[in-house]
């Protein structure tokens, strides 16, 4: 890893424009790795404890993605499909909420939502088995999502834990990833040009 100057200031409201400018130039080389930091990430799951799932999360997660993928969804939604779990390690509490935030920037509304959501319209196959309420999802209905996210729950989701299935390599998917992390479809609000 490259060596940056630091920034000299102790609180932010110290700070000059040079210090700012070292910042800058260190994070654009740290922003360069992010892709190579999600990948790093997708292998841990198919090294950390499988959660008693007939296959690794990571197997679920590429079975998931080349399943959608051999169904002629776009990249961003395989993407999409291939980091629906990816926050299970973090954040097993909430991991539809970290990979749904990690995708922000760069999906359409709708494949955000639809991570973001994934887990309380997965819960429809075995909420019930858990003695939890199957019909969870239904508290979404009217949202211009709920189907596509439904569809992709029935089609990819909950379809993709078959120890036989033959997935695509994680290394497949690289280049989809770095050209759907290429480009930001959402700026943060600080980037965004103010209302006239």
């Amino acid at each position: 890893m490259a060596e940056f100057e630091r920034a000299t200031f102790r609180a932010m409201d110290e700070g000059t424009a040079e210090d700012w400018r070292r910042i800058m130039a260190a994070s654009r080389a740290f922003m360069g790795g992010h892709v190579d930091r999600i990948l790093e990430q997708m292998r841990r799951l198919g090294e950390e404890d499988d959660g008693g799932f007939p296959v690794s999360r990571l197997e679920h997660c590429l079975q998931t993605a080349t399943r959608a993928h051999q169904a002629g969804r776009d990249e961003e939604y395989v993407v999409c499909a291939l980091l629906h779990d990816i926050g299970d390690l973090m954040c097993p509490y909430n991991h539809a909420d970290a990979a749904a935030a990690m995708l922000k920037p760069f999906v359409s509304e709708q494949n955000h939502w639809m991570v973001a959501n994934h887990t309380t319209f997965q819960g429809y196959y075995y909420f019930h088995l858990i003695d939890a309420d199957r019909h969870a999802r239904e508290r979404y209905r009217g949202n211009p999502h709920f189907d596509y996210t439904g569809e992709f729950c029935a089609l990819y989701d909950q379809k993709a834990f078959d120890p036989d299935y033959q997935s695509m390599p994680l290394e497949a998917f690289e280049p989809m990833l770095r050209r759907v992390f290429a480009e930001r479809k959402h700026l943060p609000v600080y980037r965004q040009k103010p209302a006239a």
